[in-house]
């Protein structure tokens, strides 16, 4: 490698979100298939005719909009290029040498043991419970003297579990306070757990100045090609985001959109529960055709395919459905319109495609 550039950067992988194929139906990255509302739209287009002006850097407006809506102060939350941008930033503030370490649940999102690798840290992965639900008991015990910062993606990317409120205080109660704990929302509009033990970060955050919590405009609020999320935690850790925030990443357009989408956000939270019943014809589907589904609490199924997913993958391409496949582990599939959910259960319930990788 060129001497002016990092020599361990050969062995980071590239973040590949999900394929892409003329004609076929895309159930790969977990979007919203419907557009922006109508007022969305006309805050967009009204925001358009002034891109030759530098966006507000501090995201002023929407900050002050989120915080209203959450019941916190507008120190208390931070704005980024959708949350992943939010979820290096906090690498940037906790980690300073390579003996530092970034510790999560494996197999979780993708970009935390990249983005740890970027930062100049250590990745530590602790293993799924049965390859599907965070064992936080484990990752605890996982935490050393260099631990600086953990993840918890819940409800977890790729396989869409979630750990309850109770079992999540039990955890958070667990972590040395000097630790910073990221509980990463961004499928959080998607929840409907038990009444009683009711899943909210921001909750938690409140009186542990430790917690900071990621959640996103990309998904239930359909704005993934615009790229805006925000954190809610203490005052401290918001104003050590916006130190190593990039300048103007969060455009005109993006902050206009996000305030009108909040204003909407009852119309487009109505939008998920359509998603959710698509979600569970989906995995009552699969179930029936003999796959591992695990329950889901976002807008995919995982299907635990282990050796199997590669080949899954590149043969539900064919049958013209991209699907996101994690080689040796499983299958995303994001819960789409009902025709394109109903062209992947064709395929994937097809007597010759289940005797083939139901049963791995």
């Amino acid at each position: 490698m060129t001497a002016y550039i990092r020599g361990d950067l050969d062995s980071i992988p590239a973040y590949i979100p999900g394929r892409s194929h003329p004609g076929a139906i895309k159930l790969a990255s977990n979007e919203t298939t419907l557009g922006p509302l109508p007022s969305t739209a006309k805050a967009i287009a009204e925001a358009v005719e002034e891109i030759n002006r530098y966006p507000d850097n501090q995201a002023g407006e929407l900050r002050a909009a989120l915080a209203d809506f959450l019941g916190v102060a507008t120190a208390n939350v931070a704005v980024g290029c959708g949350s992943v941008a939010l979820c290096q930033e906090l690498v940037q503030i906790t980690c300073s040498a390579p003996t530092d370490e970034v510790l999560f649940s494996w197999r979780s999102f993708e970009a935390y043991p990249i983005i740890a690798q970027v930062g100049n840290a250590t990745a530590v992965g602790v293993p799924l419970i049965s390859g599907s639900v965070h064992d936080l008991d484990a990752l605890a015990a996982a935490v050393t003297e260099r631990t600086r910062l953990i993840f918890v993606c819940n409800p977890n990317n790729p396989t869409g579990t979630a750990v309850g409120q109770a079992a999540l205080t039990r955890f958070l109660d667990s972590v040395p306070a000097h630790v910073l704990v990221a509980l990463d929302e961004a499928y959080f509009e998607y929840l409907r757990p038990d009444p009683e033990d009711r899943l909210d970060g921001v909750e938690l955050a409140r009186t542990r100045p430790n917690v900071v919590v990621l959640r996103t405009f990309s998904k239930a609020y359909g704005l993934a090609g615009l790229r805006v999320g925000y954190a809610v935690g203490a005052p401290e850790v918001i104003t050590a985001l916006l130190k190593v925030h990039i300048p103007f990443s969060v455009s005109r357009v993006a902050q206009a959109a996000a305030i009108a989408s909040l204003q909407a956000r009852h119309e487009l939270l109505d939008r998920t529960e359509h998603v959710i019943a698509e979600r569970e014809r989906m995995r009552d589907a699969l179930l029936a055709a003999g796959y591992r589904v695990p329950p889901s609490e976002a807008n995919f199924v995982w299907l635990d395919l282990g050796a199997g997913a590669a080949a899954f993958t590149e043969a539900s391409a064919e049958a013209g459905v991209l699907v996101r496949g994690f080689a040796g582990d499983g299958v995303r599939v994001t819960a789409g319109d009902p025709h394109e959910n109903d062209l992947f259960l064709r395929f994937a319930s097809d007597p010759k495609t289940a005797e083939r990788f139901a049963g791995e």
